[in-house]
């Protein structure tokens, strides 16, 4: 039956693709890719040959409906971006959305995406997080930080080798240089990393070593008082009797 797949590529390691990410990619009348130079080299380690047409952010407005058409018609279409899941800080979410405004069934495989490696291996509670991906560059980015500042579940950030010591220092500015944080880079590539420590002290890290990779940084949820632990506290003992 025709309908939209989002399909999960791996975020670095080739060996990541699942099974069922090869069979969906080679049963598909076609693929939609971020960047079909980068989809191009996966399909080639795969030995898959299959149709590549351009989806990204400057082009997803004016592709998303003729997409939806083509899967009204019959067609079977993939979508990948070059790296992780579609839609989780990439082109994906306006086609989706489209294709389920148009009754258009949509299918998503499980698979690689960066935030949970690194929340999982950061050591801070991950039953519960707030993943805020890329945060504004400009316009909006303090404020966003400032609205943060009292989240109590781990909060992740995608970030870029070029901002993320401008990124490391002003967490540090607003939530405090005290508290405690992990930045991941390259996962499941040859050179990953994780760093764990205060903000003070990751931020000396890369100031002195060179950001290098794709970065995930981590943030610890801003600690309770100890006023609301011990009514927490209390709230629980209830319950078990």
């Amino acid at each position: 039956m025709s309908k939209l797949y989002i399909v999960p590529t791996p975020i670095g390691n080739l060996d990541d693709i699942t099974l069922r990410a090869i069979k969906t990619l080679e049963a598909a009348d076609y693929i939609l890719a971020e960047d079909t130079r980068t989809t191009s080299f996966l399909l080639k380690h795969l030995g898959i040959e299959k149709k590549l047409y351009s989806h990204h952010k400057f082009n997803e407005h004016a592709t998303a409906a003729s997409v939806a058409e083509a899967i009204g018609e019959g067609r079977t279409v993939a979508l990948v971006s070059d790296a992780g899941t579609p839609g989780i800080s990439d082109p994906g979410f306006l086609l989706v959305r489209t294709c389920v405004e148009a009754g258009i069934e949509v299918e998503t495989l499980p698979g690689a995406t960066a935030l949970i490696p690194a929340l999982v291996q950061s050591g801070f509670p991950c039953d519960r997080f707030c993943f805020e991906g890329f945060l504004p560059q400009k316009k909006g980015r303090t404020k966003r930080l400032q609205e943060l500042a009292q989240e109590s579940r781990s909060i992740i950030f995608y970030e870029s080798p070029f901002r993320v010591v401008k990124c490391l220092e002003q967490l540090g500015e607003i939530f405090g240089q005290e508290r405690k944080v992990s930045v991941s880079r390259e996962l499941t590539k040859k050179f990953e990393q994780t760093v764990r420590g205060t903000i003070a002290e990751v931020t000396e890290h890369f100031r002195e070593h060179e950001p290098k990779g794709e970065f995930v940084i981590v943030v610890a949820g801003c600690p309770k008082p100890e006023k609301e632990r011990k009514k927490n506290r209390y709230a629980n003992d209830e319950d078990e009797d």
